[in-house]
């Protein structure tokens, strides 16, 4: 027999880790090669863990809800020929003592085999390493709300949003050593009853108040967001456009397109391929930030953000430059409908270069997004609205006007290359109509 890892698996461009949303098996069970081990989510995506073996579960490493590093050992299996697994057997004898009553015990401490050490002997996965070591927190001084009162992100985090942040020197408080014995005492659910209470902001609670359990994709998203707002300097800018001969083009085409293709001509596919366009007159746009320098993406890979009741997802259209109107309008709905049946792949999330978000598909009409990380810019497509517009000879007229709200990272970008970007995007707009214009 020999005992082979399954590893946190890298599933997008710039993902660095993943949380443990759900495990499908448990340790003893028979699994075949690509059979799907656990549900993982980043900030981009939810996708499945196969297995790469056949053979029996023999250890899960990784605690759902927690969030490790890509390349991290998540679980073990045992599979036929190879190297005896009983060497393994000693490598925790303490783990194993002083939970001999109950068989199910060992799993929350068998994080040990992949975690890391600090100098004073306590065992830390890679990601709390340096999570602490950037923001230096003296872990010796934090008390874990993990299985087994295992230090996670979410305990650095918290502390690090709170501003209260243990330094090596001061009197120490409660050890992590010392909740261990504790929490392995009582049934695994008991030990994650601090978890919940431990509201970093001591939200207070009175009857009637309905507490919410933050979900695995609600906490990736958060944490991009707030990584994204912490590292990038956000700029913000906005611009007016004159889309009333779009609208009359659009309109005088969606009854006979949608009976000859079969699925819809939005307005906002017009606008994902004005970006599109707009991007190869200002590469510069379509960066990302690289600490020590800027990468200015050759492809234009468009993310688009699609909402369901509880999560934002932002599937990519690929070469967005190089697809029609009406090819862009079918991968659309194409990607919208894969992410509200649960059937978006990682691949579908990977690779985009800017965002387009349509916000005015709720009605605004001005937000300031939030980039999504590590690209340079987003842009917000507001509500179409019919407004009075004093014209150029005079006169006043009823007009559909949009307004497109860019942010972005004022690290790569300034104001005058994003200015004419925007420009260029409402020359693009203002002049589709039925004479300039094909969706072929």
């Amino acid at each position: 027999m020999a005992i082979e890892q399954i590893k946190m698996p890298k599933l997008g461009e710039s993902v660095t880790e993943g949380t443990i949303n759900q495990w499908f098996v448990s340790v003893g069970d028979k699994v075949k090669k690509y059979d799907p081990l656990a549900e993982v989510t980043t900030d981009k995506v939810n996708s499945e863990v196969p297995s790469s073996f056949d053979g029996v579960i023999k250890e899960l490493i990784a605690v759902e809800g927690e969030t490790y590093e890509v390349g991290e050992v998540i679980l073990t299996i045992e599979t036929e020929g190879g190297a005896s697994a009983a060497p393994e057997a000693p490598a925790a004898p303490a783990a194993e003592a002083s939970a001999a009553p109950a068989a199910s015990t060992p799993a929350p401490a068998a994080a040990a085999p992949v975690a890391k050490t600090d100098n004073s002997g306590a065992r830390f996965s890679p990601a709390v390493l340096k999570l602490s070591q950037e923001h230096g927190i003296d872990l010796s001084q934090v008390a874990g709300t993990g299985a087994g009162g295992r230090i996670t992100r979410k305990d650095l985090n918290a502390l690090i949003e709170s501003g209260n942040i243990p330094k090596a020197g001061t009197a120490p408080a409660a050890p992590v050593q010392e909740a261990a014995p504790q929490a392995a005492a009582p049934a695994p659910k008991a030990a994650a009853a601090p978890a919940k209470s431990a509201a970093p902001t001591n939200v207070p609670v009175v009857p009637g108040d309905i507490e919410i359990p933050v979900s695995g994709v609600r906490k990736a998203i958060a944490a991009n967001m707030l990584k994204s707002k912490h590292e990038a300097p956000h700029a913000w800018t906005m611009i007016e456009v004159d889309v009333t001969n779009l609208m009359n083009f659009r309109n005088s085409l969606k009854a006979d397109f949608k009976k000859k293709e079969g699925f819809n001509l939005t307005p906002f596919a017009f606008f994902v391929k004005a970006v599109a366009q707009a991007l190869k007159d200002y590469p510069m746009i379509n960066s990302m930030w690289a600490g020590d320098k800027i990468v200015q993406k050759k492809d234009i890979n468009l993310s688009i953000a699609v909402a369901t009741e509880d999560a934002l997802f932002v599937p990519v259209i690929k070469n967005a430059d190089e697809k029609t109107i009406k090819g862009i309008a079918r991968e659309i709905g194409e990607l919208a409908g894969k992410v509200r049946a649960g059937k978006l792949t990682g691949a579908e999330m990977s690779g985009g270069t800017f965002t387009v978000n349509n916000t005015g598909s709720f009605g605004s009409i001005q937000s300031n997004g939030i980039i999504n990380h590590p690209q340079a810019a987003i842009l917000q497509v507001e509500s179409i609205v019919k407004r009075p517009v004093v014209m150029d000879n005079g006169m006043i007229a009823v007009r559909d006007m949009v307004n497109l709200c860019m942010s972005l990272d004022h690290r790569v970008l300034d104001g005058l290359v994003c200015g004419n970007f925007l420009k260029r995007v409402k020359e693009i707009l203002e002049n589709t109509s039925k004479e300039n214009t094909s969706v072929y």
